[in-house]
């Protein structure tokens, strides 16, 4: 009998390892670990939920360090937002965005919010 479905591959090693979130949308080429830091500010820990995101898939995800598969070989878009339910109207909640270039090594990028800033953030790299 033949099947319609493609045999199912082993996934990359990255995606074997505990605590990593593994890259689910269509990409056969190479890929890389990114680590995003996502620190609470006091109030934060009440108010809001952190959601992370990867080429535009969102994943609630909690304080702190999270961990993902990405793609090595191409743009990869990455954003944390902070998502509440409290306020009026049109609340405008924290968030920060960046495209990441191809590259192969390991990343980490730490979540920055500033109030006075207004609600746009920054990702910063860390060594």
């Amino acid at each position: 009998m033949i099947s319609d479905n493609p045999p199912m591959t082993e996934p990359p090693d990255l995606a074997k390892l505990p605590g990593v979130i593994p890259y689910v949308d269509h990409h056969t080429g190479p890929r890389r670990l990114l680590a995003v830091e996502i620190p609470h500010l006091g109030h934060t820990v009440r108010a809001y939920a952190p959601i992370a995101s990867i080429d535009g898939r969102q994943y609630i995800v909690s304080w702190g360090s999270v961990s993902f598969e990405i793609p090595a070989d191409r743009n990869v878009h990455v954003s944390v937002h902070l998502q509440t339910n409290s306020g009026r109207d049109y609340t405008i909640t924290p968030f920060a965005s960046t495209i990441l270039p191809p590259h192969p090594a390991p990343m980490r990028l730490v979540a920055q919010f500033a109030p006075s800033h207004g609600p746009e953030g920054t990702l910063v790299p860390i060594a």
